[in-house]
């Protein structure tokens, strides 16, 4: 028998750890190119490669923990986090740093979707406020690493740093090895030869491709907002930075918000007003030649973004309660594969176009999750 609440601050560490190597690993490129002798668009190169394990990670973890339970991917989720820092710190080459970005794309791929899957699994009522309680961990490991790595640094090299967390990676291991975990729900079989009929849910399909845009827009703002703010010297870069900050507090404070104080309203609603918010902090950050004006958008944005991941993976898992594992993978890799593509797109569009058009994406992508989710709701009716 298991714990409940163990399980889910259990998860919820592991998603902080997952946000905090994230960070850090950003954190220490200007290491790695100095180390390795890098110019940017070999780093940039190096560093697509964590998209491509992310998706890796991704499809494997739910198929296998619908067969052989959580407990396992998630020991080795730690362990594969835990070796890819160790070799990212002490690399001798740039074939093996490429090999230890893989592996830690990979590992982080099983620890996302492997905390989500357990989460909706264990929670009976308000999986989408669960998973969005869930998701604030990922936000303060997010938030707050950049401050500690800071400080750090001041004392430590960056190499010595990088290990010490992929050990500390290793003690939560440990901690998984011996926390009882909900059985596997398939016990016989493997559950790709149901998988399949997945396909064919246009429901699940949709939920896809709703997740497409969301991961793709949160992507292109990250990426793309601070380039924007900057253009034609309307805003230091400092600035910028600290106002991109904020557009994650923002995300993280709402779902906060919507785990706790608003656990009681309906999913439904609380997309809806996650889709109001979204063009209005759009309209914002299109106007704003200021600061508060911006900064208010990005926080508008990053709150109208914080119910799509929470609240439609709450629906595949209550729609696929013995296959979560499964159908999370399903929807994720489609979400991934959004990111990777738009994001590269974006990169087109500001290439030949101008920085100025995120704004044009931005309202693309959002007409579209309108469209989307209006078919989800009716659907799930």
């Amino acid at each position: 028998m298991y714990n409940k609440h163990l399980v889910f601050w259990s998860a919820c560490l592991g998603l902080l750890l997952f946000g905090i190597t994230l960070v850090t690993l950003g954190a220490v490129v200007m290491d790695l190119r100095l180390k390795f002798s890098l110019d940017g668009v070999a780093a940039g190169t190096l560093f697509s490669i964590i998209p491509i394990g992310l998706l890796t990670g991704s499809l494997l973890f739910g198929p296998i923990s619908d067969r052989y339970g959580y407990k396992l991917m998630l020991i080795l989720g730690c362990f594969g986090l835990c070796v890819s820092f160790q070799g990212i710190a002490h690399a001798s080459g740039i074939e093996l740093l490429k090999g230890c970005i893989f592996i830690f794309g990979l590992s982080g791929g099983v620890i996302n979707g492997a905390t989500n899957a357990v989460v909706a699994d264990i929670s009976t009522r308000g999986k989408g406020a669960s998973l969005s309680l869930l998701g604030v961990s990922f936000g303060i490991g997010a938030l707050g690493m950049p401050q500690v790595l800071a400080a750090l640094k001041d004392h430590y090299v960056w190499s010595e740093i990088v290990s010490a967390i992929g050990w500390f990676i290793l003690v939560m291991a440990f901690l998984y090895a011996c926390i009882s975990f909900p059985p596997a729900k398939q016990q016989k079989g493997f559950p790709l030869a149901n998988g399949r009929k997945m396909f064919a849910d246009l429901t699940l399909v949709l939920i896809g491709f709703f997740l497409f845009c969301q991961s793709s827009f949160e992507t292109i703002i990250h990426n793309w907002a601070t380039t924007y703010l900057t253009a034609g010297d309307h805003m230091e870069e400092s600035s910028a930075l600290y106002a991109l900050s904020l557009y994650i507090a923002g995300m993280t404070v709402m779902r906060l918000l919507t785990g706790s104080v608003f656990r009681t309203v309906s999913p439904q609603n609380m997309l809806l007003l996650s889709l109001l918010l979204m063009p209005a902090g759009i309209l914002l950050l299109r106007s704003g030649t200021t600061f508060p004006i911006s900064a208010a958008g990005l926080i508008l944005l990053g709150a109208g973004l914080a119910g799509g991941f929470p609240i439609m993976l709450g629906f595949v898992g209550e729609r696929y309660s013995t296959q979560s594992g499964t159908a999370f993978s399903f929807v994720l890799v489609i979400a991934l594969t959004g990111n990777m593509l738009v994001n590269y797109m974006m990169g087109l569009v500001v290439q030949h176009y101008g920085v100025q058009h995120l704004i044009t994406v931005a309202f693309a992508e959002w007409l579209v999750m309108m469209l989307i989710c209006s078919s989800i709701v009716q659907r799930l009716k």
